[in-house]
C-alpha cells in the first residue's frame, strides 16, 4: 500500500533527525525550516508524528502472502 511506504518513509526520515540531535544536537528540521517553534517545522513534526502512528498498524497487521 503506497500510504504505508510513505509512512514509512517518513518514520525514516524523523528517525535519522533523532539521530543527529543524539549525536551533533543538530535539529535538520529545525534548521531547514526557520527553527523549533517556526509554523512549518511544527507541521512536519505532527506528519511524522501521525507517520509513526500509522506504522504501528505495522506491527499488528496480518502480512499479506506473496504469490
Amino acid at each position: 500500500m503506497a500510504l504505508d511506504r510513505v509512512a514509512l518513509v517518513l518514520v525514516i526520515i524523523g528517525a535519522l533527525n533523532w539521530l543527529l540531535v543524539g549525536l551533533f544536537k543538530l535539529d535538520l528540521v529545525a534548521s531547514l525550516f526557520g527553527g523549533v517553534d517556526s509554523l512549518i517545522s511544527r507541521i512536519i513534526y505532527v506528519v511524522v508524528g501521525l507517520a509513526g502512528l500509522w506504522c504501528i498498524s505495522l506491527l499488528v497487521r496480518p502480512r499479506e502472502k506473496v504469490k
